[in-house]
Order: structure tokens, then sequence, then C-alpha cells
């Protein structure tokens, strides 16, 4: 069932963890900011919404580096329930899919509930303070990719930020998959 994301709530600061990494090491989120700003991608490995974008994905935190602005991606979905998602996975899918920034395992889910993550994809965009500044789509893409020539709402917003400090005031939600939470124990 397709989640969509709530409205952005400009100033939300961005909450830090040390998590494992695809590549083998430990990242705090705060580490990924560049001198710019920071986004927080809430991502998976299965979910048909970030299979048809994850290369413009990889594109966008790629070309947002230009601008001063870091990358990371977590999955936080319940391996048990999608298997598609265990760690083992998400090494495979990063080097697959190419990815040049870290990609975390939040196993516990509990970076996914302290951000109030809703789907996969769920992105989160920060200004060089921290504060939050986008919380929208990627593009137009949802199950099927948009057109080439589609508006890239959230390197569109990101470059706004890492200009001005400021996101875009009108912000089309995100659309994905919802997270995979685990049975409350």
């Amino acid at each position: 069932m397709a989640a969509t994301t709530p409205i952005c709530d400009f100033g939300w600061r961005a909450i830090d963890a040390r998590l494992p990494a695809t590549d083998g090491k430990d990242y705090s989120i705060f580490e990924c900011a560049g001198p710019n700003g920071l986004v927080v991608a809430f991502i998976c490995n299965h979910c048909p919404y970030v299979k048809a974008v994850i290369d413009r994905i990889v594109r966008d935190a790629n070309d947002l580096k230009e601008h001063g602005i870091g990358f990371v991606a977590l999955c936080s979905n319940d391996a048990t329930t999608h298997p598609a998602d265990s760690f083992e996975n998400m090494k495979v899918f990063a080097g697959k899919h190419g990815f040049t920034f870290p990609y975390l395992h939040d196993e516990d889910q509990s970076l996914a509930r302290k951000y109030d993550a809703v789907c996969t994809p769920d992105f989160f965009g920060f200004n060089k303070h921290l504060e939050l500044q986008y919380r929208g789509r990627l593009d137009a893409s949802r199950k099927d990719i948009a057109p080439e020539d589609a508006r890239r709402d959230l390197y569109d917003a990101m470059v706004m930020v890492a200009e001005t400090g400021s996101g875009p005031r009108e912000q089309i939600p995100s659309m994905g998959c919802s997270i995979k939470w685990k049975d409350a124990a």
C-alpha cells in the first residue's frame, strides 16, 4: 500500500546516530553533511518506487556534492519479514547501483522512528545548520520513471537550500511503500 509523506516541518533539527554502512564502516548522520546541507533518504532494496528511481537518486546525490550538499541513505525495514532488505542484500544493492554515499542499516528502526519516516523513498533535506527545509519527492516518478526532462524536485530544492539556507515553501510529498515496521514486543 502506498504512503505519502507529511508536509515539511521547517526548522525541525536533524537527529544524529552512528550506524553501520554497506562499505564496512560506521557513520554518524552528521558527518555525512556537506558544508551547505544534508539529504537523509530512507530507502530500501525491494520497493518498486525506489527501484524505479534509484539511478536518479544516485545521480542527484552526486550532482548535489557540487553544491556542498551531503547525502546519506538508510534502510530501516524489518528484514525478518522482508529478507530482500537484509544488510547483506543492502550491500549488493549499493554495489549494483554504484552508491557514492553511505547506505546505513537502521536495524532497530530507532532512527526511522525519530525522523517519523513514513515510506520508501522518504527524503529529508537540511540546510547547513541541519534544519529541515525539504520533505518532498525526488521528481514526478512513482512506480514508473518520469520522463527524462521531468523537474528534479529534490535536486532543485537542495540547490536552493545550498544557495539561500531555505527550501521552497511549496513541496509535493514523496510517495512510496510504507516502512516495514517490526512487531512491537
